[in-house]
Parts: C-alpha cells; structure tokens; sequence
C-alpha cells in the first residue's frame, strides 16, 4: 500500500502549484458566510474539468455543492468536507482558504488512483461555518450526509494533530417585554423589561452551581429599550450561550435554562421570548479514524506532529459527526502558539507553510482514505467504535 500512495503523493506535488495559486486567489478574495460566490465556483468548476459530477446550491444553499466520483461500482463512499467563508473586517483569518484545496486535491488523487478497490469520493462544499453554520442549514434542508461511510476535513492549525472533544453549542437571543411607565410620575403603572432580564442573569449565575463542570454559560446585554434611566423599559434584549461536551446533557440544561427565564419574567410580571439561533453538536469521537490520520500524518512527515487536542470548541463538523463517523486533521503553517482567529492566520495566509498545509492536509486524507478503502476491517472497526460512542452518548443526562 505504501507503493501506492507514494504515487498520490506524486500526483499531488504536480499539482500543488495549482492548489496554491486557487487558496491564494480565494484569500484575495473574502466572502462571509452564504455569500462565497467565488470560492465556490473555483472548487466546482475545477471538480468538473477533472470529471466528477457536481451539484450546486445543495439543500437550497446557494453556496453549498456536492461532487461525485465513482471509482467503479460500490465499495465505500468516502466524504471530504470543505469550508471556504471568511470572517468580517479580517478576512480569512482562520485557514478557511486553505481547505478546498486541499480537499480537492486529496479528491483528485483518489479518483487517479491505481487500485482495483471499488469506492465513490464525495465532496461537500459547506459554507458560513464562522456564522450560521452551513452544514447544520444543509441538514435540516435534508441534506443529512449518511450517504457517507465517513467524513474528512482538513484545517491549518498551529500544529499537526486531530482533536477528541469539542462543544455543544446552544446560541439564544434573549428578548424581555415589559410596559414603559414614567419612574417618577407612575411607576407602579411599569413593568420592567430590563429588570426581568436582570433576575434571568442572576439566575443563571445561581444555575452555574448545579450543572456539570463542563457547562459554560455566557452572556451580554445587548440592548435596553434606548430609554432614558427615569423610563421604564419596555424591551430589553440579550444573547446567551450554553455549551457542553455532550449535546444529549446540554439538552437538559437549557430546559432548566428556559425555566429560569420564565421564572425571571413571572417574578417581574414580564414576558419572555426566547428563540434558538443555532445548536451545534459536540463531536462524537472515533479514536480509530484519529490514529489513521495520525499515522498518515507520519508518514506524509507532516510537520510540528503533536498528539490529540483533548478538548476544543464549538464546529458545525459536530452535527456531522453526529451522524457518520467522521475526523479532521489539523495541519501547521502558523506558529504554534498562535490563536484561531488572530492577525497571525492572516499574515501567513500566503506563505510557503500555508501552500506546504494543502499539501501536507491532501496527502494525509487520500492516505486515510485509502486505507479505509483496502482495509475493509478497518472501515468496519471505525464504525463499530461510531455506534458504540453515539449510543453512549444518547444514554447521557
């Protein structure tokens, strides 16, 4: 197997050049989230000069694609996800950039490949992962991904490695209302919107007492109703997050979560309105999948190797992973040290590390993917150990 992915890597040199011109020109060019028009017609239109069969505007998102190849007839479907939106005012300063061409070209590789083994490579474009979470769009416009037999990805970091753990995330906007009434002239006639929402922060701080060790809650006022301090408010609004390692216990925190906003605005004889505006997964981890794309890793001598991030935050991936088994390698071309997010991401978006990453990222994911593909009980272990996480996982409260 060795003889055979020496000649993916060969065949993923040759074109690397392509790969760093394509991230360099998706860099130049930053598009938020649902609106990655250019991006997501340099992935497709290359997919389809190389032969697959692509799908645009998946699920009704406009930026979304899905693109096949069938390796022969059956055998397992191997999905390699992308992202490829930016960020606002900074631009692609979390490695975004970096990803479709890497994908693509660890795609291109198992589509060239020189085996007898029956397989289909899927592609998924999934846009706006920074901010409304495409793929968690894509699922509830039914695009579930369980066509997959697993889910790769690739992502610049400032190491080598795969991550276990991430975050469940709940992200609420909060809006309390009330009825304005002068302060001085005819309290008794007002109802605080401000002061219903205050009693539900406090209570989330008394709440914090009485969840796991691994819940997190935030939050932030984030408007009062515009009103001067001698009027009531009549609206107070704000956005809270709920996070934890396990999506099934986090489901029973916010329901607790809920009661004491309703307790706040029956205590100030307000009303609540509370609407959900994104629910990401935690992962599910498949430490079998990890080791393959480690041992990939080694052997693509990818650099700054280091072993697993144990705990992260909060990805759309989650929602996958909820699903299929799936993994992401995290690939160097930023100094270690440096923080998801930051000018550092953006000033090496370009470098010699940067194209080195898509190289690197392509050659670890076409390796995994072969392995899984010419290693049937391989396959079959990483799905066993899936379905026994997952179950485990439901059984949580």
């Amino acid at each position: 197997m060795v003889m055979e992915k020496e000649k993916m890597y060969r065949y993923i040199d040759t074109i690397a050049p392509q790969m760093a011109a394509m991230s360099d020109d998706i860099f130049d060019h930053p598009e938020l989230g649902l609106n990655e028009h250019h991006a997501s017609s340099l992935l497709t239109e290359w997919l389809e000069k190389e032969g697959f069969s692509v799908e645009r505007q998946v699920a009704g998102v406009e930026t979304a694609f899905r693109a096949i190849y069938h390796h022969g007839n059956g055998g397992p479907n191997i999905g390699l996800l992308c992202e490829y939106d930016a960020l606002p005012e900074i631009g692609h300063a979390c490695g975004h950039q970096l990803q479709g061409p890497s994908i693509l070209a660890a795609a291109a590789a198992l589509k060239n490949a020189e085996t007898k083994e029956n397989y289909t490579v899927t592609v998924y474009g999934t846009p706006a992962e920074e901010s409304v979470s495409g793929k968690i769009m894509m699922v509830k416009n039914g695009c579930t991904f369980e066509e997959l037999d697993v889910a790769l990805m690739m992502h610049g970091s400032g190491a080598t490695q795969v991550d276990v753990k991430s975050l469940a995330l709940s992200k609420f906007k909060i809006i309390f209302h009330g009825v304005s009434a002068h302060a001085a002239v005819k309290p008794e006639k007002g109802r605080s919107a401000l002061d219903g929402l205050i009693m539900a922060c406090q209570g989330v701080e008394f709440l914090r007492e009485h969840v796991a060790d691994d819940v997190k809650m935030h939050y932030t006022i984030v408007n009062c109703g515009g009103t001067p301090a001698n009027i009531v408010p009549a609206t107070a609004e704000a956005s809270f997050y709920v996070r934890s390692y396990s999506r099934t216990y986090l489901d029973t925190v916010i329901e607790r979560f809920k009661k004491v906003l309703q307790g706040a605005a029956m205590m100030t004889e307000t009303e609540v309105e509370i609407i959900e505006e994104k629910g990401i997964d935690s992962k599910i981890p498949c430490l079998a999948l990890n080791d393959v794309l480690m041992a990939n890793a080694s052997l693509a001598e990818a650099p700054r190797i280091r072993p697993a991030r144990e705990k992260t935050g909060s990805t759309d991936f989650g929602n996958i992973m909820h699903r299929v088994p799936g993994s992401c390698i995290r690939v160097a071309f930023v100094k270690e040290d440096a923080a998801s997010h930051s000018q550092d991401y953006v000033n090496a978006g370009k470098s010699s590390e940067a194209h080195d990453a898509i190289v690197y990222g392509a050659k670890i994911l076409a390796g995994s993917a072969l392995d899984l593909v010419m290693q049937p009980e391989l396959l079959e272990s990483v799905k066993k150990e899936f379905a026994a996480r997952l179950a485990d996982e439901m059984k949580m409260n």
